[in-house]
């Protein structure tokens, strides 16, 4: 694993941009109040992202959008998103669960393609350090970050197939800029990383990995073990083709939405069908939004993809490997799609799939053979 410092590489290396082709934005600008994101559904897919994992509470509880929530270099966002976990968001699991995903009918599982985010963390509601992060993963978990993983449980780590490769500390006050560089077609996956408003540099090249994606199962946001309260913050969350967009001021930002009162008696609220926004809300007063017109290549047409193999299947790899090898700890990775490591749980626990259809296995203690978490 290298622990490298983004500044010392961003210092050596040129500062050239280069921009690809965007096929998915993700960018906050279409959303003018949380509530908006309630009003995607499974029959209703609408807006830029699906949001169905998260806790008993309002969304209000667990999200929020500001200016000051984004990465100030990110100039074409108008604002940026407050995520939360704590106590009440947990989600078919006893995990802290937040998290959103892409709402699109676009192949993100083809060819080489750069999965963009900025992230910080709260300096009051920093991430605990003695449990386990995943943030920002594919289901799969082929690649993703974490944070609260020994031995270096303080620092935040890209992993694929749930090694670490690259790690950096995390502070607060600083914004963490990243790309997954995902060849789908090689089987390999890369990390370019940055800090503040320095443009992107690679900071790990292409290394094999089991890549797939249905292009609905990206989670952006975060699974904790733990039970405290954090914060996290999030923007420039954008899925390019090459060569990749390498300026963090030249994200995809999309349109500004804003709403102003009119006088029109009618209720009818038009959508465009180009970009199927979740801003298609009315009440009295209609609401009215700018124009939102996206690019050919982020176009989200309005036909209904209404898979539901991401939430829905009743389906769960729940088999285990018993072949010879290091032991796994309680809580440890002991199985899952394309996971080559270990399966031979401590003494007291065994492999159980977490969250199906995520197909992701973990050690958890089994008194009388009942699973410690009820999946």
């Amino acid at each position: 694993m290298k622990l490298i410092s983004l500044v010392s590489v961003a210092l050596t290396c040129t500062s050239t941009v280069l921009a690809g082709s965007v096929l998915w934005c993700g960018s906050f600008n279409y959303y003018t109040s949380v509530s908006q994101f309630d009003q995607w559904s499974w029959s209703t897919p609408v807006g830029e992202y699906q949001w169905y994992i998260h806790g008993s509470q309002p969304t209000s509880h667990y999200l929020a959008l500001d200016p000051t929530y984004k990465n100030p270099a990110d100039t074409p966002e108008a604002r940026g998103l407050k995520l939360t976990v704590d106590s009440t968001s947990h989600w078919n699991s006893n995990f802290e669960r937040s998290e959103l995903i892409p709402q699109t009918n676009q192949n993100l599982g083809t060819g080489e393609l750069f999965y963009h985010f900025s992230l910080a963390i709260d300096k009051n509601y920093p991430p605990d350090p003695t449990v386990e992060h995943q943030i920002v993963f594919f289901e799969s978990h082929f690649t993703e970050l974490k944070f609260g993983v020994s031995p270096n449980a303080t620092q935040l780590e890209w992993m694929i197939q749930s090694v670490a490769k690259w790690s950096t500390p995390i502070v607060a006050g600083t914004w963490y800029n990243f790309a997954y560089d995902i060849n789908f077609s090689a089987g390999t996956v890369g990390l370019w990383a940055s800090t503040n408003g320095d443009p992107l540099v690679r900071v790990m090249p292409n290394l094999p990995a089991s890549t797939s994606t249905n292009s609905e199962d990206w989670h952006l946001g975060v699974l904790s073990f733990g039970s405290l309260t954090e914060v996290w913050y999030f923007s420039g969350v954008y899925v390019e083709n090459g060569p990749i967009t390498t300026s963090i001021s030249a994200g995809c930002g999309g349109s500004t939405t804003t709403t102003t009162s009119s006088t029109t008696t009618s209720s009818t609220t038009s959508t465009s069908s180009s970009t199927s926004t979740s801003s298609s809300t009315s009440s009295s007063t209609s609401t009215s939004t700018s124009s939102t017109t996206k690019s050919s290549s982020t176009s989200t047409s309005t036909s209904t993809t209404t898979s539901s193999s991401t939430s829905k299947s009743s389906s769960t790899s729940t088999s285990t490997s018993t072949s010879a090898g290091a032991t796994v700890t309680k809580y440890g990775q002991c199985g899952g799609t394309g996971y080559t490591g270990p399966t031979n749980c401590a003494s007291g626990s065994t492999c159980k799939a977490v969250s199906p259809p995520y197909y992701y296995q973990v050690c958890l203690i089994v008194p009388s053979l009942t699973p410690e978490f009820p999946y």
